[in-house]
């Protein structure tokens, strides 16, 4: 199997490492991920300056690209331009701490894997909860598993898989939930400071992830020692209200 493997912290990440070298004990890898952390930067693409590819070559021998953009560009520049093959699936990760929650809108790792879905790609997100995380192995073991029965079993058109893991070894994990995606808010907050003229300044302080009570939640999984699997659709379209916006009266007045 042919997989493209990228992130959002940056090629070098070892998070990156455990995905990039678990996959490949078995399968035909390569790597197109940044070329410094770009976390927190959704699904945003560059435009209006030129996207450069830094060809690297690890320990291992597996074909590695480092971009100056963000993590859909990694995508969208490797299957277009840099694999010389299209890929049977990408692998976004693995982030240190979970995006769950409303963080999928705001999560590169997330957007890689939707990027390619947009190309029509089979695609998984995997996040492990801790950000200080010291179990990417074991994270990488498990989507390892996991690929097979994406490519054997297949995945709907613009759907991709968004896991997270606890940050702990596989056999103290209590198991796995399908899980849809929570939309409790972040808890955040704003530090107000002044710059050396006097003039006010703004560095947005830590977010805490606030989790609704049902165990099929994303967060909740994560929260209660499982393997959070939430399937994710392209397709934002909200097919239940679209019923009752036909019955408003939206005529030129």
């Amino acid at each position: 199997m042919h997989i493209l493997v990228t992130n959002d912290d940056g090629i070098h990440h070892p998070g990156l490492a455990a995905l990039r070298d678990s996959l490949a004990k078995d399968h035909r890898v390569q790597v197109v991920a940044p070329d410094r952390e770009r976390s927190a930067i959704a699904h945003a693409i560059t435009l209006h300056t030129p996207l450069r590819a830094a060809s690297l070559q690890n320990g291992n021998g597996i074909p590695s690209w480092a971009i100056n953009g963000t993590p859909a560009d990694c995508v969208k520049l490797g299957v277009l331009e840099l694999l010389g093959s299209r890929p049977d699936l990408v692998v976004s990760g693995i982030n240190p701490g979970p995006n769950v929650g409303v963080n999928l809108n705001y999560s590169g790792t997330v957007s890689a894997a939707r990027e390619a879905a947009l190309l029509g790609l089979p695609a998984i997100a995997v996040s492990v909860c801790n950000p200080r995380s010291v179990h990417f192995e074991d994270a990488a073991r498990f989507i390892s598993f996991l690929v097979e029965d994406v490519v054997r079993r297949g995945l709907p058109k613009g759907v991709f898989l968004n896991v997270n893991l606890p940050d702990s070894p596989l056999d103290k994990i209590s198991g796995v939930r399908i899980c849809k995606q929570g939309i409790a808010r972040l808890e955040e907050a704003f530090h107000v400071r002044k710059d050396p003229r006097d003039q006010p300044y703004y560095w947005q302080g830590s977010e805490t992830q606030l989790f609704g009570d049902t165990p099929d939640e994303d967060g909740v999984a994560l929260r209660e020692n499982y393997i959070a699997v939430t399937p994710v659709r392209c397709d934002m379209t909200d097919y239940d209200f679209m019923g009752q916006l036909k019955d408003w009266n939206m005529e030129k007045p």
